[in-house]
This record gives structure tokens, C-alpha cells and sequence, in this order.
């Protein structure tokens, strides 16, 4: 193998697909990615047996192959080279580098040696945003947790349907809902309902969020593709492979809430301000109390740490119906919060022991539900 390629694209691709290379010891092939050269493109790719990179980008191939390399520190030796133009030649399980001044031999590895990532068949295809699909799948991501006893919970619910998808994610505690329409109706043949595993997810977003272009995705039983295209040649540019996690998503439309006893309207920053100060005098299980009056037109927040003190403060609020007390944890309201964009915000109640329901007051295609900490 011979290829010349600029140090920025080799770098970017290295960026992208070094993330997902891990350190094993009972693998250790895990830990380098798979060089190839072929026609005018260079690919990488990586993978920890889950999730699957690969990336490209076009080359000057003088000559083809393929080589193992050790991630990290190839990533490493790369950020290091000027700005120019890169050479990289094979020599059996030998890759010399060369840039400029600089001239590297790094010992790589048997190419046959490394995990195959399987392809995804292309028929059931769906295209979306990049960008509108990474934003909303980012206000749920954060919600779902890893779980041996409830492997379904540990991923992002997906719902793919001709005109919208729904991403749902909850940890048993707390729940979002993102609904995204699409700008053209899908091609799928039928409705897809999947899990992506949550480290998956993210790497979804850390990898398309920047990109201006169009999502393809393809669905399969076990499996799901995520891919961008090179607009100049129409070639893949990354795709990202992922394993889905078996089992039955809980039927989580029956908690949420179909109405209400108090609602709230108010600013976001300010209350996610408070909640943040409150949290300071919190306690050991994330507490902080709301006393909700609709007379007055207030919300009190307190807290408090017999270590530490206590904390008291309100906001002025719009409020309807009934007056209620209701503690809540700190860190799952602020994560709430955080998630929504819009300046005001709706927060449901429904009692003391009821769930709350966060939601942007002129966006309805996002809610977040959080259970309350009940008093002992």
C-alpha cells in the first residue's frame, strides 16, 4: 500500500474513528483501527464489537492495502505532523510515515486479524436532517441508564413511522419524549421500532451534529446504519454501525399524565438558576422541596443538609389549580431544563406523589416526565 493524503483529513478521520476503539485485554485487536487503501479513497475503520466506524476520504492511492495500526498511538503521532501532505507505505506489517521533515515507522498488525463490522442490508431506508436529528436526539440521550437487570432501559427507544420519529429514553425515574417530523414522508414499507444502545446514540451525535447534510439511516431487525455522503462524489463519507438491544421497550405512554391538578408557567433560566443554588443544601438524596401557591402566585424552593444549612427562595409564577407541596431530585429537574430550549416553560403536577411534566410552552413535540421523591 501507497497513499498520499493531507494531514487534516487524516486527522479528522482519526478524530472519528479512534473514539470508538477500546482498550481490551482479553481483545486486544480492539484496540487499533483497520487501514485501507482502495482506488482514490482512504477508509478507517473501528470498533468495540458493539458499534462499528468506518470514515473516508478521497487519496492519491498509488497502491492498494490494508494494515492494522495501533489507535491511539497513530491518532497521537498524527495531531503532531505539519499541516502537508502525508505518506503512507506498507511494508508487510510495517507502516512508514513521512510529512515533510518527519519520517515515522509504526509496527502494525495481520488485517485478516481484525473484527469484520457487518453490513447492514439498504432496503428499508429513511432520510432526516443531520443536524435535526442529532438536536433532538440530544434532549434524550442523557435520560437513559445502564441496567444488567433491564437491558431495554440501557437505550434509546426509537419509532420510526412515515411522517415523524419518535427517540424515547427513560431510567425508570424519569422520561423524554422527542417527536421529530420529517420534511419528506419515508419510504419505509412498514413502522420500525428499535433500541439503540446509549453509548451508540451518542456517538451518533458527537459524529453528524456538525454536518449540514442529510441523515441516511437504514433499519434492519438486528441492526442499524447511520450514514453521510461525500456531496462531491456521492461516496459514504462515515457510517456508523450499531447492534440494537434485544427485548420489549416498556409501555411508557400509560405514565404519562392525561391531566392535571396544578399547572405552571415560568421562566426557564430562572428556575433552573434557583434549582441549581438549592441544590447546594440538597442532602445526600438530591432533594429540594417546591411549595406551589396558586394565590400568591409563588414557587418556594428549600433545602436542606443537617451538615451544611438550609436554602430559601421563590419565583413569581403563572399558576392554575390546586396548591400542592412536592419534593423532587435536583440533578433530574435540572437535566429537564437544560433539555429545553424555549425561554418559558410548563410544569404539570399532580399532587405530592404524582409525576411532573416538563414542557416547552410553544413546542409540543417534546415533554419530560420526572417522578417525585415521596416522604417518608
Amino acid at each position: 500500500m501507497k497513499l498520499i493524503v493531507l494531514q487534516e483529513l487524516l486527522k479528522e478521520g482519526l478524530k472519528i474513528t479512534s473514539r470508538i476503539s477500546i482498550k481490551s485485554l482479553s481483545f486486544p485487536i480492539l484496540n487499533n483501527l483497520f487501514l485501507c487503501a482502495e482506488k482514490n479513497f482512504i477508509s478507517l475503520k473501528g470498533t468495540d464489537l458493539e458499534t462499528g466506524i468506518t470514515w473516508w476520504s478521497l487519496a492519491k492511492v498509488e497502491r492498494g492495502g490494508k494494515i492494522v495500526i495501533p489507535a491511539q498511538l497513530f491518532s497521537n503521532l498524527v495531531s503532531f505532523l505539519p499541516n502537508k501532505k502525508v505518506t503512507l507505505e506498507t511494508k508487510d506489517f510495517l507502516l512508514d510515515i513521512s510529512c515533510e521533515n518527519y519520517k515515522t515507522q509504526v509496527k502494525g498488525f495481520n488485517p485478516d486479524d481484525f473484527p469484520i463490522i457487518p453490513q447492514v442490508p439498504r432496503e428499508e431506508k429513511i432520510l432526516v436532517g443531520s443536524q435535526d436529528f442529532c438536536q433532538s436526539l440530544s434532549q434524550v440521550v442523557g435520560v437513559a441508564s445502564p441496567s444488567t437487570t433491564r437491558p431495554e432501559i440501557s437505550g434509546v427507544y426509537f419509532s420510526f413511522g412515515k411522517n415523524s420519529i419518535k427517540m424515547v429514553a427513560t431510567d425508570s425515574f424519569r422520561l423524554g419524549e422527542k417527536t421529530l417530523s420529517l420534511k419528506k414522508p419515508s419510504e419505509l414499507r412498514q413502522e420500525y421500532s428499535l433500541i439503540l444502545p446509549q453509548k451508540a446514540a451518542r456517538e451518533v451525535i458527537n459524529i453528524f451534529e456538525e454536518d449540514r447534510g442529510e441523515l441516511q439511516v437504514f433499519l434492519a431487525p438486528n441492526q442499524i446504519l447511520f450514514e453521510s455522503i461525500m456531496s462531491e462524489t456521492q461516496h459514504p463519507k462515515i457510517q456508523l454501525v450499531s447492534r440494537l438491544i434485544e427485548g420489549e421497550y416498556p409501555n411508557y405512554q400509560e405514565i404519562i399524565p392525561k391531566k392535571h391538578e396544578t399547572k405552571i408557567i415560568f421562566q426557564r433560566n430562572e428556575f433552573l438558576n434557583q434549582i441549581k443554588t438549592a441544590s447546594l443544601f440538597s442532602g445526600k438524596i438530591n432533594e429540594i422541596k417546591l411549595k406551589v401557591n396558586p394565590k400568591t402566585g409563588k414557587v418556594e424552593i428549600l433545602s436542606q443538609s443537617p451538615d451544611l444549612g438550609e436554602y430559601q427562595s421563590f419565583f413569581t409564577a403563572q399558576i392554575k389549580g390546586q396548591p400542592v407541596e412536592i419534593s423532587f431530585n435536583h440533578r433530574f429537574l435540572a437535566d429537564g431544563l437544560s433539555n429545553i430550549k424555549s425561554s418559558e416553560v410548563i410544569f404539570e403536577l399532580n399532587g405530592e406523589g404524582g409525576p411532573g411534566v416538563l414542557k416547552p410552552s410553544e413546542d409540543p413535540t417534546y415533554l419530560y416526565i420526572v417522578m417525585p421523591i415521596k416522604a417518608s
